[in-house]
């Protein structure tokens, strides 16, 4: 994993967090941008989350992008922006406003915080149960980015995290909380201690 003594030199620390049911492709999709592969991955256990160095919007970002599991007892560490749901399963959909959305309000520390909406697994074409349309009226609903990806195909998955972090670069009060060296932390509960827990966008 990479540190900030590998890479000193970076403007902000944005910290994104990937939520939603077990096996809609989390960690699949956080594998396809950091390491640019794929692989069908087993249920994340706890919570994980990598590091990628990345030039956006001019500035030199360090993202610590967190991966929960989706299981019930790890959602209080959920605090928000990627919301993500399988587009073959409609009842990831459905947890998503049903369960998920509560949580991120109940947990989130920053009324500013940016989320995002993300269909996953859209080279499952054939497959879709939910529809782009049904995607784009919830995101409209919650105040939400939308994007559907394939982890798989990598279609869209670097536009997924770039979309985001450019938000949050024209968002003031995010952005001052995540300049280096701000000590602030995203959880309302104490996350897992890591690298990541410097500082928040949340």
């Amino acid at each position: 994993m990479d540190s900030a003594l590998n890479h000193p030199e970076y403007d902000y620390l944005f910290k994104l967090l990937m939520i939603g049911d077990s096996g809609v492709g989390k960690s699949s999709l956080l594998l396809s941008f950091t390491s640019d592969t794929f692989e069908d991955l087993s249920p994340t256990i706890g919570v994980d989350f990598k590091v990628k160095y990345v030039n956006i919007g001019g500035k030199k970002l360090k993202l610590a992008i967190w991966d929960t599991a989706g299981q019930e007892r790890f959602r209080t560490l959920t605090s928000s922006y990627y919301r993500v749901y399988d587009v073959t399963r409609k009842e990831t959909f459905t947890n998503l406003s049903e369960v998920w959305a509560k949580e991120v309000d109940l947990y989130s520390t920053n009324q500013d915080c940016i989320k995002m909406l993300v269909g996953n697994k859209l080279d499952k074409e054939s497959d879709r149960v939910v529809t782009k349309k049904e995607g784009i009226n919830f995101a409209r609903e919650c105040g939400c980015l939308f994007i559907e990806c394939s982890a798989k195909t990598r279609v869209n998955v670097q536009q997924c995290f770039e979309e985001l972090v450019l938000k949050i670069l024209d968002t003031p009060s995010l952005l001052a909380e995540s300049s280096k060296g701000t000590k602030r932390n995203i959880f309302k509960e104490k996350p897992p201690q890591s690298d990541a827990s410097t500082s928040g966008c949340c």
